[in-house]
This record gives structure tokens, sequence and C-alpha cells, in this order.
């Protein structure tokens, strides 16, 4: 596959990712971009792998951490909702809209390896295996990880009240998923 069919092909998906960890569309672009631009200097050696997909959303992933400690600033970001909200709520009052952009908020609050492994788990459906790959970590870690990180979103004020069976908790179902392999938690 050439680099031009592999880029367009995966963009909506990378620019998903990207999104979910920087909070902002346009630097999620800007994330992306720069990842494609640096994949496609070695795009070669890499379309020859086994999963060039895994390769660029580890490229992904460290060009975000390198963003990240390059800033060192907490940045508190007001996503701009692309829909209207609906006049019936999902969550007890609140709107899927609304829920959604407070627990984007709450994601931009976790540092940057727990909303990684929290981002690929839990958006992206990676298997634990598949998020320590793509992180270059073991899969205790992407556990340890994914707990710490769930925890902080459950405490989390402007999440407390998505508990219930709705919100966060609904995340649950995914952490036992691995457990058909025999990977348990």
């Amino acid at each position: 596959m050439d680099f031009e069919t592999f880029a367009s092909a995966r963009w909506p998906r990378l620019v998903r990712t990207a999104y979910l960890l920087t909070g902002d569309h346009h630097e999620a672009e800007d994330l992306v971009q720069a990842t494609l631009a640096k994949v496609f200097t070695g795009w070669s050696r890499i379309r020859r792998l086994d999963e060039p997909d895994a390769y660029v959303h580890r490229a992904l992933i460290n060009n975000n951490l390198s963003r990240y400690r390059r800033r060192r600033v907490m940045q508190f970001l007001t996503p701009v909702l692309p829909d209207r909200a609906s006049p019936e709520s999902a969550y007890g009052g609140i709107s899927g809209i609304e829920a959604k952009s407070e627990l984007i908020r709450a994601l931009t609050q976790l540092p940057p390896r727990q909303r990684a492994v929290v981002v690929l788990r839990y958006w992206d459906d990676l298997s634990e295996q598949q998020t320590a790959e793509a992180l270059g970590c073991s899969v205790g870690n992407v556990k340890s990880q994914a707990s710490r990180g769930l925890s902080k979103l459950r405490a989390h004020p402007a999440l407390a009240g998505y508990s219930g069976g709705t919100g966060l908790d609904g995340m649950d179902h995914r952490d036992n998923r691995d457990n058909r392999d025999g990977g348990g938690k």
C-alpha cells in the first residue's frame, strides 16, 4: 500500500485518537500531521512491518508525550460542541454532548500516560496487549495505568453524577474482555 492511501484511510481514526489525547481539534490535526510526516520519511521500511498501524499509533503517542513534555503547562480546554443538545437527557438531566464534553475535560487532566492508556483501551478498543505494544510497556503497566486513570476519572467532580450504570461505569465492562484469552485483570 502506498503512503497516500494508508494516510487517507487512517486519518479519521488517528485524528479521533489525537483529539482524545489533546482535547483540541486543531492540536489533534497538527499532531497527526506531524506524526504522518515523520512516518513518511521511513515509509519504505514501515510498510513492510507486520503491523504498520501499531507503529503509527505508537509514533502518535510518542509525539503527543513529547509535545506535552515541551509545554509543561496545564491547559484548561473547552471543546467546541459540533452538535446541538437534544431535549431529552441521556445522563440524568445532562445531555450526551455535555457528558462527552465533561469527560474530555476530565481526560485532559490525567497524566499523559494514563490518558494514553484510557484512550487506547476504551475509545480505540485495543486489548491490554495491543495497548502495551502501542505504548512500549508491559501489560501490567497498562492495567495499573488504566486502573489509576479510571479511578481519577470516577473521582473527578464534574463526572460525579455519571455513576450507577451510565457514564464511566459503562467503561468497566471492557476491563474484563481480555479474560476470555486468559489475560485477566
